[in-house]
């Protein structure tokens, strides 16, 4: 029915120009008004609706709530609103959703019930309050922190992230000022500067540390936003704060330590870096670093906070197990969690120490090197009983490799420094550190108005030791002097090795008679016996005093005048010392003239050899001679062979002059063979030296070839010395020698080495007695009961035995009624030259 027949056309009219949408439904439900107001709402035409039922206005997903809102209304009275309005959801033709405010009221108009529903659109309202409802939403359920400020920078608002991550409270905060509440000291005047940016409309993005309610440090991204008024005036500003403690960790201690560590700074300070940023992050950790060393023990090497008490006990502690939670740690190479000390068995020895320091709990992790063995720990301590966080782990994972990498560089570093200043094999002070330690030492007795000695010790032998018994046992030998040097020393003495068998010890001393006490007490330590591959050796040194200030001024001139000292300590005796004297400079320089000279020498043939008779005592007649080197020297004048062949020793210029001497007694021998002057035959002296030459077998046999001669011409004398070598090349030269028919003399026998298993060892063809046990003959029992052992070895064994230094007729007496069988000797003949020797055996006595 239209209308018309049941509305006024006034009621009709203020109806349609309503502007809420109406729409006026009868009893049936079907709608007979539908307002513009109305078709602007739902998007339906006036032509679309009308005579429809309502329910085209009505989906069916919200029908039901819709149907029951409405029959209750339906219930109550005629012509008023009936309940409260409400808010539904409008879809509108296209799909679309919008809101409405939506009542209903009941009207009786000529006896017929209608119904009136007013609805105004709300729909920029509910998205408002919708898009609030999800900003509270987002608020309260995300994990990062917000807060809201005014324009004057108090809080106005937290959101429940920010309560979780920092533990504030409302009352904690609002009212306040973020920087007063969460801002670290280290802030300082970026404050300033974040507001100035803030206020000129920019938003400030920082990654920054902020304090948590308990004293934690967190990291967070911070994203501040300024919200401004229409008016263009600062109302609030919004703040968002996500955690990256986790990721920032690895940022700032790799920045920190690393930075630490490019900077070259003591390992002590990287480590209290460590420890400090451990706090920081951690206030409830009381962080501990320490070093496992060489000998298995503990150092520690930072823990700031850790009571000055217990930091004590860290120290020297071996690592093992039961050793507290650290030193288990380390022995287990894995983490050990001690959550109640008290309790704990682990901590049976140490509770006692610690536990009154409030200390209930420890978590100690092991620092491993690359190659995965445990070379320090890192220990959590705390005052509860409490097991290890998320953050605990995480700060592990990145401190530990960091640790691990200080203490490996410092090792490195170590290593480097020991070789660069230690002698790798003796483990003393090489010559830099040497020098740097004495001149330090120097200052001090200089300012001190004291006394300094500088001992310059050479080893006697060694070179025989070395080539004989090989390398390996020189190095022990080495290695051994330099660790009996080292006991002998006092904290205040400084030891090192120079070069070779070279060492030196520098010393404080008081008196002359404290100097003379050590030294003789070193060289008694030096010259205990020692076994060496199989061999019982007696070391010796040669030692050179030098002393300051009388000597020099300095360690260089020191170390130089003691090694001078030195060598004439060498010329006096093996195992012998000698002090310094002016009078040493000009010999040593002589020293160096003389080997110049020496050399030129032998290479323009200026030596000379004399002979000298050796006579049959049991009828007079010449049994040979053995030719002698002889050198006169424009300059230096007659040299004796006691200095000039140990020169040649040392110099290395033996093995020349040995070559001299048997080329100049060969080509005599041949001369007086051409000319049938009777000499049985010529000996010829070697030093243990020569036979270190695998070639010298060749060079003598070249020698007699080039000189028509024989083997039995000439005979070679050798010291006791060369059988101290076991090196298989020496014997293999003795006997290539011997294996040519050349005979060997032991010269100055007896006054060797005690062992004579060497008669034995290579075939020989005389002894020759020293002259020592000759100047005693007439005077000592135990001197002519000697010679008698000598001549009764040399018997034994078919040896011709040859008494040389014979001066004196009762000398001769003595030794003929023993039995000996070749005399020399000044009593017969100072060595002669090749024209004097023919003249004196023209001469010679018969039956003396």
């Amino acid at each position: 029915m239209p209308a018309k027949e049941y509305l006024s056309n006034l009621f009709v009219q203020t109806l349609e120009q309503a502007m809420d949408g109406v729409v006026v439904i009868n009893s049936q439900n079907n709608i007979i008004l539908y307002n513009k107001a109305a078709e602007k709402l739902w998007g339906f035409s006036h032509d679309e609706v009308i005579g429809k039922n309502v329910k085209i206005l009505v989906p069916d997903n919200i029908k039901p709530n819709h149907d029951k809102f409405v029959n209750a209304n339906r219930e109550t009275g005629v012509n008023k609103i009936v309940g409260m309005s409400r808010d539904i959801e409008i879809v509108r033709k296209d799909g679309s959703i919008k809101w409405g405010s939506f009542s209903l009221s009941k009207v009786e108009m000529d006896g017929k019930i209608l119904y009136t529903a007013f609805v105004k659109d709300i729909t920029d309202t509910m998205l408002q309050r919708k898009r609030i409802e999800m900003l509270s939403l987002v608020t309260d359920k995300t994990d990062n922190a917000i807060f809201i400020t005014d324009n004057q920078w108090h809080i106005t608002y937290i959101n429940k992230g920010f309560i979780t991550i920092l533990g504030y409270q409302e009352e904690d905060v609002l009212g306040r000022t973020p920087i007063s509440v969460i801002a670290p000291v280290s802030y300082g005047n970026k404050v300033a500067d974040i507001r100035a940016n803030l206020l000129k409309g920019e938003a400030v993005k920082l990654e920054a540390p902020v304090l948590a309610k308990d004293g934690r440090e967190l990291w967070c991204s911070i994203m501040t936003n300024p919200v401004f008024s229409d008016a263009g005036e600062l109302t609030n500003i919004v703040t968002i704060m996500s955690e990256i403690t986790a990721t920032k960790l690895h940022e700032v201690l790799h920045a920190n330590i690393l930075g630490s560590i490019a900077k070259d700074e003591p390992l002590e300070v990287i480590m209290e870096v460590a420890c400090k940023e451990i706090s920081k992050i951690d206030k409830s950790i009381i962080p501990a670093v320490l070093r496992v060393d060489d000998e298995r023990k503990l150092q520690l090497l930072a823990a700031p906070t850790l009571p000055a008490d217990y930091r004590k006990v860290l120290n020297d502690m071996q690592i093992g197990e039961g050793v507290a939670s650290s030193g288990t740690a380390a022995y287990r190479q894995e983490a050990v969690l001690v959550s109640d000390i008290s309790a704990d068995p682990l901590w049976a020895d140490y509770k006692d120490r610690i536990l009154p320091l409030g200390i209930k709990s420890c978590w100690s992790s092991p620092i491993k090197s690359q190659r995965g063995d445990a070379i320090g720990v890192i220990a959590f301590y705390r005052k509860e009983h409490q097991e290890p966080s998320e953050i605990d782990h995480l700060l592990i994972s990145v401190l530990s490799p960091l640790c691990g990498l200080a203490i490996e560089r410092e090792k490195q570093r170590q290593d480097i420094r020991h070789l660069a200043y230690y002698d790798s094999l003796t483990k003393l002070p090489n010559r830099s550190l040497l020098h740097a330690e004495a001149e330090h030492a120097l200052r001090a007795v200089e300012a001190a108005h004291q006394t300094l000695a500088v001992l310059f010790l050479d080893m006697d032998r060694f070179k025989q030791i070395n080539d004989t018994l090989g390398h390996p046992a020189g190095d022990f030998f080495l290695k051994e002097i330099a660790a009996r040097i080292s006991q002998k020393c006092e904290d205040s003495d400084i030891a090192g090795r120079l070069s070779g068998d070279e060492f030196v010890v520098i010393k404080k001393y008081k008196s002359h008679d404290e100097l003379n006490n050590f030294i003789e007490d070193l060289k008694q330590t030096i010259a205990e016996p020692l076994c060496l591959s199989g061999h019982k050796i007696s070391p010796s040194a040669s030692i050179g005093v030098s002393v300051y200030p009388d000597d020099g001024h300095d360690i260089g001139t020191l170390i130089h005048r003691a090694d001078m000292a030195m060598y004439q300590a060498k010329t006096s005796g093996k195992g012998r010392f000698a002090f310094f004297s002016h009078e040493l400079n000009q010999l040593a320089q002589e020293r160096q003239e003389l080997e110049i000279e020496l050399q030129k020498a032998i290479e323009n043939d200026e030596l000379q050899l004399a002979y000298q008779p050796q006579v049959n005592m049991k009828d007079g007649s010449l049994y040979g001679v053995e030719a002698l080197a002889r050198w006169h020297h424009p300059k230096f004048g007659a040299v004796s062979p006691g200095k000039f062949i140990p020169l040649a020793e040392e110099c290395g210029l033996i093995g020349d002059l040995s070559n001299w001497a048997l080329r100049s007694a060969c080509k005599q021998m041949a001369i007086w063979r051409n000319k049938g002057v009777a000499i049985p035959s010529i000996s010829v002296n070697l030093s243990p030296i020569n036979f270190h030459n695998m070639d010298l077998c060749n060079v003598i046999m070249s020698e007699l070839d080039s000189h028509n001669l024989k083997a039995s011409d000439i005979t070679l004398e050798l010291t006791e010395g060369v059988f101290l070598d076991t090196n298989p090349n020496t014997m293999k030269v003795l006997h290539d020698i011997h294996d040519q028919g050349i005979g060997f003399s032991i010269d100055d026998f007896g006054t060797g080495y005690s062992g004579l298993s060497y008669l034995r060892r290579i075939p020989i063809k005389e002894l020759k007695l020293d002259k020592s046990f000759v100047n005693e003959l007439e005077q000592s029992e135990t001197g002519r009961a000697l010679s008698k052992a000598v001549l009764q070895i040399g018997e034994s064994l078919n040896l011709d035995v040859v008494a040389e230094g014979i001066e004196r007729q009762g000398q001769y007496k003595i030794l003929k009624n023993q039995g000996y069988h070749v005399a020399q000797g000044f009593l017969f003949s100072k060595p002669l030259n090749p024209v004097e020797i023919e003249t004196w055996l023209r001469n010679i006595p018969i039956n003396m």
